[in-house]
C-alpha cells in the first residue's frame, strides 16, 4: 500500500520524493526534526495527535536557531499533519517525523543559503522501548553542550553523539546510555529525558545542563505536581545520585515513560519499577486519547 508524505507544501506518494545525495542535509546533517505521536483509540475509532502544536512550536524554535527558514506557522503545520494522517488512513498508534533541512547541493557546509525544505512522514509505532524496564550505564561519551551544537534544537547532526553513546551501552550489555555534561552532571539519555525520585521529590536536570526540553518531560512534571502532589526540582544532578535514588526513569515521545531499574550494575531502589513511575505511566496513558477531560486539550482528534 502506498505511503504518503508531506513535502514542500504538497501531499505526495513517498516513492515520488527524492533528496539528492549531494544534499547538505545528507552530507553535513544540516537540519532539525521533531518526534510526535498520535494515539489510536480502538473503542472510539479515533486517532489523537498528542501535544501537536507544542511540537511544531519547538520545531520552529529549532529552525530559527539553525537559520532554516520555512514558510509555515505551527498552526499550518498542525493542519498539514492532520491531512497527512487522514490521507494515510491510519488506524493504529503512529509516530510522526517532521524534518526541516538545507537541501542545497553546494559543497560548502554553510547554513547561509536559501534552499530550505520541510517534509513530514509517518509510520506505525507501538512500544518503542521494547522492554518494560531498562538497565542503563553512564556513557564515556559526554553530551554536547549548548555552545557546541545546541541539544535543545533537535539538530539531526547532534544525534551522532546519541548514537555513539547508545552503541557503547549496547556493546557492553546494557539497554540504554545516560550521558553526562562536560561538567560531569547527569544530562539525559540518547533520546530521552531522565527523572529521579528521592526523598519524596521528583528531580530532573535543568535546561542549563544542555538537555532537550522534552514535551513528554513537561507532561510528566505536570502530572507529578497536579495529580501526585510531588515537589518538582530542576537542578544539576551528580552521577552518584543515580545510585542512591529510590527511582530513576526515562521519558520521551518514542520512549514514553520507562523505568530504569539498574545503573552501572547497581540496582535502583529494590531493582523494580517504582510507585511514582508506575503512577505517572498510568496517568500518562490515561490522557493520550482524550479520555481525561482535564487534559483533553493535549489531544487533537484526526478524524
Amino acid at each position: 500500500m502506498e505511503s504518503y508524505v508531506f513535502y514542500q507544501g504538497e501531499i505526495l506518494e513517498e516513492s515520488k520524493v527524492n533528496i539528492s545525495i549531494r544534499s547538505k542535509a545528507f552530507n553535513y546533517g544540516l537540519g532539525c526534526f521533531e518526534g510526535i505521536r498520535a494515539y489510536w483509540d480502538e473503542e472510539a475509532q479515533q486517532l489523537y495527535a498528542f501535544r501537536l502544536k507544542e511540537h511544531y512550536q519547538r520545531l520552529l524554535e529549532s529552525c530559527k536557531a539553525l537559520y532554516i527558514q520555512i514558510p509555515y506557522t505551527a498552526e499550518e503545520l498542525c493542519e498539514w499533519t492532520l491531512v497527512l494522517l487522514r490521507k494515510n488512513n491510519f488506524k493504529t498508534t503512529v509516530y510522526i517525523r517532521p524534518v526541516a533541512f538545507k537541501g542545497s547541493d553546494h559543497l560548502f557546509p554553510t547554513l547561509y543559503d536559501d534552499d530550505n525544505r520541510i517534509l513530514i512522514y509517518c509510520q506505525p509505532m507501538g512500544n518503542f522501548a521494547g522492554k518494560e524496564a531498562f538497565r542503563a550505564a553512564v556513557s564515556t561519551w559526554r553530551r554536547i553542550s549548548d555552545t557546541m551544537l545546541p541539544p535543545r534544537t533537535k539538530a539531526t547532526a547532534a544525534y551522532l553523539n546519541s548514537a555513539l553513546a547508545s552503541l557503547e551501552a549496547l556493546q557492553n550489555g546494557y539497554d540504554e546510555a545516560i550521558l553526562l555534561t562536560d561538567q560531569g552532571y547527569v544530562c539525559e539519555g540518547p533520546g530521552e529525558n531522565i527523572f529521579l525520585v528521592k526523598n519524596g521529590k521528583l528531580i530532573t536536570p535543568s535546561p542549563a545542563d544542555h538537555i532537550l526540553e522534552g514535551i513528554t518531560r513537561n507532561t510528566v512534571m505536570v502530572l507529578a505536581k497536579e495529580e501526585l502532589g510531588l515537589e518538582i526540582v530542576e537542578r544539576s544532578v551528580a552521577r552518584t545520585e543515580l545510585y542512591s535514588a529510590q527511582e530513576v526513569f526515562f521519558s520521551g515521545t518514542a520512549m514514553e515513560v520507562t523505568p530504569v531499574i539498574e545503573v552501572d550494575n547497581r540496582k535502583v531502589g529494590n531493582g523494580e519499577q517504582g510507585e511514582v513511575c508506575r503512577e505517572i505511566k498510568k496517568l500518562f496513558f490515561g490522557l493520550t486519547t482524550g479520555r481525561n477531560l482535564k487534559y483533553a486539550h493535549f489531544c487533537t482528534p484526526v478524524y
